[in-house]
């Protein structure tokens, strides 16, 4: 039998859950409305993530850091397979099967969450000294994150080696580095811009020529149309006939957020991005707490530039200002991958947050 001690309790953060099923149970409803099957094949993530979440916030994380790196190099090597013997659809490499079945799985998907606990792993094995992290550790931590990155990217999938940057180098940004390697960076991509675009795939630079060209997709335009055709107070679901009819392309996954502001209108949009405002907030706002605990922080800090990167990617997308690049909305997409890693590392983050004091694991019993 589990018993697990109430003073574990009270340090949860139970404002997380506060604003996260609200989401959910949001996104299920608008999911129902345009494939009822999709969401009947919802539930069924719900119940995986719900069950993610509960084992990674049970497991006793803090006492068994030392084998956070042997999850990240497994994860390499699944990256490395895809490359030899990964399973292509749509003309992009990035699935491995799994054998003796026909299922598959998505290394970089699974690949997050153990990212981000190498990263606290690193951080907290050699913490930032005043004056932030020197060129040595600089090039030390960009290792194990630019290793990922140029994998994923071959795959090719930039969006979510775009992702894994931006959450890698925003936590160090946070977190501490000597100012002077930032404004080093900043000059070496800008003259190194024109190389970069070069070698970037034709698609790719299809999808960035169409955006400087002001010349939006198809499917930007119908969901700027559907967007519009929402106004102030949106419409019943009857009545909402972009999805409905199928205009608005990919409804209940990359461009969900349209059919919700066309269902809930321009209030209900400022309502949903201030949702995710006041989490992402919440979550940067938590280290204040965290004085010291580099693993929880990390955690913390990446997990708060995973959803703003996510939530602003995909909403900026759905409006016309960012290129298309299948970046799903955190919660509220259609997706079991990506609705699972976010349960998984919110597992992780309350974990750190409720176990903070290593005493309290001491607190738990585990009686079979």
């Amino acid at each position: 039998m589990l018993q697990i001690d109430r003073r574990i309790f009270t340090h949860f953060d139970f404002l997380i859950p506060l604003i996260v099923i609200p989401i959910i149970f949001t996104s299920h409803m608008l999911t129902g409305e345009i494939n009822p099957s999709l969401a009947n094949k919802q539930i069924l993530y719900f119940f995986i993530g719900a069950g993610a979440f509960l084992f990674f916030f049970i497991l006793p994380i803090r006492k068994l850091i030392w084998i956070i790196p042997y999850f990240y190099w497994f994860n390499i090597i699944l990256l490395i397979m895809v490359d030899t013997i990964g399973v292509t659809k749509l003309g992009a490499t990035r699935w491995l099967e799994i054998p003796f079945t026909h299922a598959t799985i998505q290394p970089s998907e699974i690949f997050k969450p153990f990212f981000i606990l190498m990263l606290a792993y690193l951080i907290k094995n050699n913490p930032p000294p005043k004056e932030g992290y020197g060129f040595r550790d600089f090039i030390k931590l960009s290792f194990y994150i630019l290793l990922p990155f140029f994998l994923i990217a071959k795959e090719p999938d930039l969006g979510t080696a775009m992702i894994l940057l931006l959450i890698g180098y925003g936590t160090l940004f946070i977190i501490g580095v000597n100012k002077k390697i930032w404004f080093s960076i900043a000059l070496g991509l800008i003259i190194s811009a024109p190389i970069l675009y070069k070698n970037l795939h034709d698609y790719q630079k299809k999808r960035i020529e169409a955006f400087i060209k002001n010349k939006p997709s198809y499917h930007v335009k119908q969901s700027l149309i559907t967007i519009g055709s929402g106004g102030l107070s949106g419409k019943k679901k009857e009545e909402a006939t972009q999805a409905r009819f199928k205009f608005l392309p990919i409804a209940t996954s990359d461009f969900i957020f349209a059919y919700f502001v066309e269902r809930f209108g321009f209030w209900g949009a400022l309502s949903l991005i201030f949702a995710y405002a006041v989490l992402i907030i919440h979550l940067l706002t938590t280290n204040y707490k965290l004085k010291g605990d580099y693993l929880a922080s990390v955690v913390i800090t990446a997990l708060a530039l995973l959803i703003f990167f996510y939530m602003s990617i995909n909403i900026a997308m759905t409006i016309g200002l960012a290129p298309v690049v299948g970046v799903p909305l955190p919660f509220f997409s259609y997706g079991g991958s990506s609705f699972i890693t976010f349960m998984i590392i919110f597992g992780i983050a309350e974990n750190l947050l409720a176990f903070r004091f290593d005493s309290l694991y001491e607190s738990i019993n585990y009686r079979f």
